[in-house]
């Protein structure tokens, strides 16, 4: 097992040879280039900002996903999608959404904060070429505006696939309708999977399953674009 450094060139190595808690690689940057090259592959960057200059890369071997026609919607999540109490958008507000997901209960200024002005430079990058996408939660209110943004998630999108990167909710259930409109457009166009990364209680409640880093890299490799 071995952390290997990476350089100016655009290359990643083998993910079997990491650690087992899936860090693979240290350094390079966050161009676009790399990071398209990097969710390919199943990498992706993650690292404490206020404590690390040089990003991370992960690939964990034991993948967790979801499968958009296996979401698991429980009884209270329909009888809100019932009340329309909410409107659920697809990239009108990328850059609210990635804040939202940097500061949402004080994230930002935790030990170990990983989504720091760096990541959101670069996402944003992504996004504005095609790359990224984000689901917005709003509510409505009686101000100007006639809604406020209060839950979202945000992942790139490469080869049909949704690679997860964070959520956020200001009010109960946001984070987990975005995930439910989500996992329903991708079933609409066929997509493959959700990348939900790890495993975390509310992906399992929703029908996150654990599949192996070859199968993942099947399933990507079946629809390259």
């Amino acid at each position: 097992m071995a952390v290997w450094q990476l350089d100016d060139e655009l290359w990643f190595p083998n993910p079997r040879w990491g650690e087992d808690d899936g860090l693979v690689a240290i350094g390079g940057d966050l161009s676009v280039e790399r990071l398209v090259l990097a969710y390919s592959n199943g990498f992706f960057p993650w690292y404490a900002f206020q404590m690390e200059h040089d990003p991370h890369w992960y690939c964990p071997l034991d993948r967790y996903v979801i499968f958009p026609n296996e979401i698991h919607i429980s009884h209270s999540m329909r009888q809100l999608l019932r009340q329309h109490k909410y409107e659920v958008t697809v990239n009108q507000d990328f850059e609210g959404v990635i804040n939202g997901c940097s500061k949402a209960q004080g994230r930002n200024e935790e030990n170990g904060a990983w989504l720091g002005p760096d990541i959101i430079e670069a996402f944003t990058k992504l996004h504005r070429l095609g790359y990224a996408t984000s689901i917005e939660v709003w509510e409505p209110t009686n101000n100007a505006e006639g809604r406020r943004l209060v839950g979202g998630l945000y992942g790139v999108t490469l080869r049909n696939a949704f690679f997860g990167e964070s959520m956020f909710s200001l009010v109960p259930n946001a984070s987990k309708l975005a995930l439910i409109h989500l996992a329903k457009a991708m079933e609409r166009i066929g997509g493959c999977f959700i990348d939900c990364q790890f495993e975390t209680a509310l992906f399992k409640s929703m029908g996150g399953k654990h599949i192996t880093y070859d199968e993942y890299m099947k399933l990507l490799d079946c629809h390259k674009a």
